[in-house]
């Protein structure tokens, strides 16, 4: 092992302009969630994988349109699948004149290379092309298939990509593990709250709002509602295994129009974050009796109708986890302390345990600004990422790890 680790820190070192490059050629590229076109990114990533002799397969939804893209590296040695995983759609720009250098400038600045995506996560695929080109090199003394999956449908929250790999109609069943290259040089994410996230159509009943006797307004009672959401905690709190607590969120608000009716409808969005003792059933309860109490208080309107939406179950990777240890190993070794953590935040590890899929996301590069003005990363922390996953896939692919 300790040859491997000076192999992959010079390669890293090596490497370390050209991912640079290949991540500013990426930000100079529009890629929105959802605004811009796909194809350039995935033709400029292709392009780059083909002039370093990888093939590549672009994914398609059933409509054709391109979802994400996937190069394989196969070993000599039989071996299960390990998926090195990193978004190419970006969030939306926000207010241009806010940044102080284009959001496609990839401008470096005082040591950052500014742009949207550098962090979320373009800088993340960039480092994973290095290191597919230089698994492919050693090949020939590997057991298993290391694959890069690079979706841009993520920021949408389609996981198109995703989705069409893992569960597509040839959808590979030996995936043992999937890295997610999200940022942040801190924590490796190994767990995360679910998602349990309903609509909810509040019911009143309309007249003229000029009229001389009142009726129940949607609006009033949804405003009962939101205050009853947000004060009142979800059951079942932190525990060691998984030391946060579920939370509940009204996170928009629709409902009447103009001025002389009062409104019979109201919808709320609710965003319920939850863990493995408050989960997707228990949270399902959990507001479908605060929403009850509600409309108990409101006797004269129809009952709210609850639709729920996303449904993500939480998970945290066992300790023993080998995809977890192959990481937090190979950092120790590379010289960079990281800390397992379970994330507040889902994720899409979180779809992905839905699946009986392992997997690790949040070690990546020191960033700042994400998908917010002036998003940066350290240009001086690149070599330490793609050193440490470089030695993590060399000991995930290893024969002696499959023996």
């Amino acid at each position: 092992m300790s040859h491997s680790i000076h192999d992959v820190h010079a390669a890293a070192t090596q490497d370390h302009e050209s991912v640079i490059e290949l991540t500013r050629d990426l930000v100079t590229i529009p890629s929105r969630g959802g605004i811009d076109p796909y194809e350039p990114i995935l033709d400029s990533t292709s392009d780059w994988l083909a002039q370093h002799h990888l093939p590549t397969a672009v994914l398609k939804d059933d409509t054709g349109a391109a979802v994400g893209l996937t190069c394989e590296i196969k070993g000599a040695h039989p071996g299960p699948r390990w998926v090195l995983d990193a978004c190419l759609d970006t969030a939306p720009f926000g207010d241009e004149h806010a940044w102080t250098h284009s959001p496609t400038s990839a401008a470096i600045d005082d040591g950052w290379l500014h742009g949207r995506g550098s962090a979320d996560s373009k800088s993340g695929a960039a480092i994973f092309c290095h290191i597919a080109t230089r698994v492919a090199d050693t090949a020939d003394n590997l057991a298993g298939t290391l694959v890069l999956l690079f979706d841009v449908d993520e920021h949408t929250g389609g996981f198109g990509g995703a989705r069409r790999y893992f569960q597509g109609p040839d959808a590979p069943t030996d995936v043992a593990g999937v890295i997610i290259g999200y940022p942040g040089m801190d924590k490796l994410v190994v767990g995360g709250r679910g998602v349990h996230r309903a609509q909810l159509h509040v019911h009143g009943t309309s007249s003229h709002s000029g009229g001389r006797k009142a009726t129940p307004s949607a609006i009033e009672k949804a405003a009962h509602l939101i205050h009853i959401l947000s004060t009142t905690d979800p059951p079942h709190g932190a525990t060691d295994a998984f030391p946060i607590s579920g939370k509940v969120t009204v996170t928009a608000i629709t409902g009447g129009q103009g001025y002389s009716v009062t409104p019979d409808l109201c919808t709320l969005n609710v965003d319920i974050r939850t863990t493995p003792t408050f989960d997707d059933q228990a949270a399902a309860g959990f507001l479908e009796q605060l929403v009850t109490q509600v409309d108990d208080a409101w006797p004269d309107t129809r009952p709210t109708h609850i639709r729920a939406d996303t449904r993500w179950p939480a998970y945290a990777l066992d300790p023993t986890s080998p995809l977890r240890a192959a990481i937090l190993n190979a950092a120790s070794t590379i010289g960079v302390e990281v800390e397992a953590k379970i994330a507040g935040p889902s994720n899409i590890g979180n779809y992905l345990a839905g699946l009986g899929i392992p997997a690790t996301a949040g070690f990546g590069v020191t960033y700042t600004g994400l998908h917010a003005t002036d998003e940066r990363i350290r240009l001086d922390t690149i070599p330490t990422v793609q050193a440490t996953y470089h030695a993590a896939a060399l000991s995930l692919l290893s024969t002696d790890h499959q023996g």
